[in-house]
C-alpha cells in the first residue's frame, strides 16, 4: 500500500512538473532577477554594480516625469475602470434576455474585447480621433467644423485611451451576465409583486447579488488597467506625448529599460508597481465585507 501511494505521488509530481519548472525559470528566477537589478545600475552592456535604493531615492525625489507618469497612470485608471465596468454591466443586463439570435448579440459585444489591445486597433483609433478623423467628420455633419486632433491635444488625448479602454468592455460584460443569470428569478417576482420598481430592484436585488462578481471584476480591471501598454506605445509612438499626456506608467517603465537602457532603474519601478497594485487589490479586498454581499455567510 505504502508503494503505491509513493507511486500515485511521483505520477502527481510528474504532471505538475512542466508548470513548476515553468514557473520556476519564467516566472520566480526573472522576479527575483529584477528585484536584485533594482538596486544595481545595470544596463544591459555591462555587469550591474550594487547601488542599494539609489534608483528608489531617484525615482521618488529626482524624476519629475516619473511623478508625471504616475499622475496620468491613476487619471486612466480611476477614469477608465469604472465607466468600464458601468457599462459592462448595462450591455449585459440588455443582453440578459431571452430572445432570438441573443447569441449572435453577445458574441458581436464581446469582439473588441479580443482585439482591442492590438496594435492594428490602436492604429485604427490615431484615424478615429486624429483631425480629420472619424469622430470629427461625424460633429461636421452637425456644422461643428471640428478641426482639433484629440489625440494630439493634451487636454484630451488621455481619453481617448479611456474610452479605447470601455471600448474593451466585452469580459467583463460576460462575467455580469453569468451573474445576473444565477439570480434566482423568484426574487424579482416577488419584489415585483411588492410593488417594487424596476431601479428599486436594481439597486435591493440585483447589485447586492451581483457584488461579490463586481469585486472580482474591479480587481481584475484594475491590474489590467495599470499594465495598460500597447494603445499609448502605438497612439503616442512610443513617447507619451503630446506633452507627456498619454505616459502611463508602463509605458516610461519601458522607455527607461529599452530607449535609455537603464534596466536597474526600470526594474525598481516595476517593483514599485507591483507594490502599488498589491496593496490597492488589498484594500479593495479589506473594504469589501462592507460592501459585498455573500449569500451563503448570510452577510454583506
Amino acid at each position: 500500500m505504502t508503494k503505491f501511494r509513493e507511486n500515485n505521488h511521483l505520477v502527481g509530481y510528474l504532471f505538475t512538473a512542466p508548470f513548476i519548472i515553468g514557473f520556476l525559470i519564467f516566472t520566480m528566477f526573472p522576479m527575483l532577477a529584477s528585484l536584485y537589478y533594482s538596486f544595481t545600475d545595470y544596463n544591459l552592456f555591462e555587469a550591474p554594480n550594487w547601488v542599494g535604493f539609489d534608483n528608489y531615492k531617484t525615482m521618488f525625489t529626482g524624476d519629475d516625469q516619473y511623478w508625471k507618469s504616475v499622475q496620468v497612470t491613476f487619471t486612466y485608471v480611476v477614469a477608465s475602470v469604472p465607466l468600464r465596468l458601468a457599462f459592462a454591466l448595462a450591455v449585459a443586463m440588455l443582453l440578459n434576455k431571452a430572445i432570438g439570435g441573443i447569441g449572435l448579440y453577445r458574441s458581436a459585444y464581446y469582439l473588441p474585447s479580443l482585439i482591442g489591445g492590438s496594435v492594428a486597433v490602436s492604429i485604427m483609433w490615431t484615424q478615429v480621433f486624429g483631425d480629420k478623423g472619424l469622430l470629427n467628420s461625424f460633429l461636421n455633419l452637425f456644422g461643428a467644423h471640428a478641426t482639433t486632433s484629440w489625440i494630439g491635444s493634451p487636454g484630451t488625448a488621455i481619453w481617448t485611451l479611456v474610452a479605447l479602454s470601455v471600448w474593451q468592455f466585452g469580459s467583463s460584460m460576460l462575467i455580469f451576465l453569468a451573474g445576473l443569470k444565477s439570480i434566482p428569478a423568484s426574487l424579482h417576482e416577488a419584489a415585483n409583486v411588492d410593488g417594487a420598481g424596476a431601479v428599486r430592484r436594481f439597486f435591493k436585488i440585483t447589485l447586492p447579488m451581483l457584488s461579490p462578481i463586481i469585486l472580482f471584476n474591479l480587481i481584475m480591471q484594475t491590474i489590467s488597467a495599470f499594465m495598460t501598454f500597447t494603445p499609448a506605445y502605438v497612439i503616442s509612438r512610443g513617447e507619451g506625448g503630446p506633452l507627456d499626456s498619454t505616459l502611463l506608467y508602463s509605458l516610461y517603465l519601458y522607455k527607461r529599460a529599452f530607449q535609455f537602457t537603464q534596466m536597474g532603474y526600470a526594474s525598481a519601478m516595476a517593483w514599485v508597481m507591483l507594490l502599488t497594485v498589491g496593496i490597492i487589490a488589498l484594500i479593495l479586498f479589506q473594504t469589501s465585507k462592507y460592501w459585498v454581499h455573500y449569500e451563503s455567510k448570510g452577510e454583506s
